[in-house]
This record gives C-alpha cells, structure tokens and sequence, in this order.
C-alpha cells in the first residue's frame, strides 16, 4: 500500500490585518456515504469487536507496576533515588489514566454500564481527576473537534489555541502566550495539579454535580493514599521534591500524548456544516511507530480511528487504519499522520504563530496557512 497523506506546515505568511479564517463547508466539502461506507467495511472485519484478554493483560501489567513502585518506595526509605519512584508512578498514573478513558468509549466491556462503573472509579479513585468534569469536556470534544465555540479542547488556558484569544492576553499571560509554543511542554509540568485542581473545583461548584460526593470522597482518599506515606516516610524537602517529580511526569506525560491529536490541524469555523467523516478526519492526526506508539500512547495515536470509531479497542485500531487510509484515497480525503517528534514540532510551531496575536502584531490565521499544506510523502 502506498504511504499516508501527511500535513506539513507552509512558511509563516506576510503580516497583514490580524483576521479569523477557518475552514468552512466550502473548504471542505461533504463527502456523501464516506462514513456509511467504511463503518460497514470495519463492522464486517469485526474490528469492533470487544478484546477482554488484551485490557486483562495491561491491567494487570499496571497493576503489577504499581506493586513494584509501592515495595521500590519501602525498600528504599530515605534516598534521592526515590525520585525515580515518583517517576514511575506518574507514568503509571497516565497509563492508568488511558484506560479509564477507553472504559469511558465502551471499549473495554460489552456492557455499557460495566465499563462506566470501571471509568468512575480509575478516573478520581486511581488518577485522581473528576470523571463528570472530563466526561463532559471530552464529549464535546469528539462532537466537534476543532470547532471554534464548539470544542473546550482549544478554549484558552494559559495556553491560546486561536488567535483571538492570543489577542486578548494581559499581563503575565501575555508575556507566555509570546513564546507559548516553546514554553508548552514546560506548562505542562504544572498540567498535572492543573488537572487534580479542575477536578475538585468542578465538584464543589455550585449547581447539579452528578455523583458529586462519590467524585470528592473517591479523589480525596486517593490524594490521602498518595500524600501521606511520602510525607510520612520521607524527610520533608524530600517528600516535596517525590511529589514535584511525579506530578511534574504525570502532566508531561498526559500532555504529550494528547497534544498531537489535533494541535496545528485546521479550525473549523463555527458555522461550518461539514460531514462526519471529513471532520473527524481533517482535523485530527495520526502518529506513526506502529506498537510501541501506541503503546506509549495508550492508542492515542491512531487518532483519526479513535474519532470515527471511539468504542473500537485499542488492538483494532491498526487495521482500522489500512481501511480508512483506502477510503480517504477514493474520496480524497487527506489523512494526516507524521512522527512522534515532527507532531511535537508542528504543535511548537503552530503555537508561536498563534501567539504572535499576543504580542499586537498582525498576521495571517494558522488555519488559513493549513488549507492546501498537504502533500503526499
């Protein structure tokens, strides 16, 4: 088979008037049956099929790695090589994290509120982040990823994604938002407590909060349960740097593995009427490396798959792959994937460009660059 259409990015454009052009119904017009095609072709296949033995084998596997870290952190008592502990338990956290977002797709179980109830508890009890807070932002997302007002994924924080919002910037933020795309993967060393914060914060708000105290009590022991042994056993400027470094690995880690799904790919205008296939396929990114991608990645990046079909597991997603990449050629569709450290790049890139906003100098809208920066490799 013949390689995948890779975007690329073109050169920054003249400065000109700082104007908001994304992609619209006519720059991506509807591709009929598409979807209806190639969800019959993966359903035939069998790809959506359950795969209780493989989540079996890497529950277990995380199970066994947090056995390892708890007994490596007893053993080792008061030593600096404890850092490597805390570590592995941030790395251990976001695998455990992947997971209970597959449970959340219904990918795991063949019953629906089996794998709700394994999501609810992973998410607060395991990771420690609110699972109604990311349910909700999440479901969004996959409804309209990359829509302008639509998607909470590319809404400001700390971080600009579109320019207006680059343009709005004071202050401190202003300044970060200059140099935004080299200073992301040093945000994300705070994205960890960022993401514990946003949890609690959503359920003490005010208004409904569906399993509020289950949510609360769920986070609060799994804080205890990690905070008071390294406080406890550890002396105290030790005990700081232990969770420093594992919150720090745990922001890193989830932030890398999400950014390049869909960084740096078109923004859909708001009012943009577009076919399920083409927007779910134009606006996310695949990242190539086979096996140990997604194991990394926690199938992550097969991202276009995961959008056409989010209930598929994790081990369809490579044949799901060779099937969407043909129907893409029929209907000339681009589909975008590239390498892990060319993703990182583009994701850089794409930032600062968007961040010149903050700085009031005008410029063209990275979106509109992206029209027509695919080429085949």
């Amino acid at each position: 088979m013949a390689s995948p259409v890779v975007a690329t990015t073109s050169p920054t454009s003249t400065l000109g008037p700082v104007r908001t052009t994304y992609a619209t119904t006519k720059d991506f017009p509807p591709v009929a049956k598409a979807y209806t095609q190639v969800s019959q072709v993966v359903k035939e296949t069998g790809l959506l099929r359950r795969a209780p033995l493989f989540y079996a084998l890497v529950g277990t596997a995380i199970v066994l790695g947090f056995a390892g870290a708890i007994t490596g952190f007893l053993l080792l008592g008061d030593s600096w090589f404890q850092l490597l502990i805390a570590a592995a338990l941030g790395i251990l956290f976001t695998q455990a994290a992947f997971i209970s977002h597959e449970a959340a797709h219904k990918q795991i179980f063949a019953s629906g509120k089996a794998n709700d109830r394994l999501a609810r508890f992973i998410g607060p009890g395991i990771v420690g982040m609110s699972y109604t807070w990311w349910d909700s932002k999440h479901s969004r997302h996959h409804a309209n990823p990359n829509r302008v007002g639509k998607d909470p994924d590319i809404e400001i924080d700390t971080i600009s994604f579109i320019e207006e919002d680059a343009a709005k910037a004071r202050g401190i933020v202003k300044l970060i938002t200059r140099k935004q795309g080299y200073l992301f993967f040093p945000l994300l060393t705070l994205e960890g407590i960022n993401l514990h914060f946003l949890g609690i914060k959503h359920n003490l708000a005010r208004g409904p909060v569906p399993r509020r105290w289950e949510e609360l009590t769920l986070i609060l022991l799994r804080l205890a349960v990690v905070i008071v042994p390294v406080f406890l056993l550890l002396p105290l400027g030790m005990a700081f740097a232990f969770m420093g470094v594992q919150l720090a690995v745990f922001g890193i880690y989830m932030g890398a593995a999400f950014a390049p799904n869909h960084k740096g790919m078109p923004i859909i205008d708001p009012n943009a009427r577009l076919d399920f296939f083409s927007k779910q396929v134009r606006t996310s990114r695949n990242v190539a490396g086979g096996w140990w991608a997604t194991a990394l990645m926690g199938g992550l990046n097969y991202q276009v798959e995961h959008h056409l079909f989010p209930s598929m597991a994790r081990p369809h997603l490579a044949q799901a792959r060779e099937i969407v990449i043909e129907y893409c050629r029929t209907f000339d569709v681009p589909y975008t994937e590239t390498s892990l450290i060319k993703s990182y790049a583009i994701v850089i890139e794409y930032l600062n460009r968007v961040g010149l906003a903050a700085g009031g100098d005008p410029f063209d809208c990275p979106a509109a660059v992206q029209m027509g920066a695919y080429r085949k490799v």
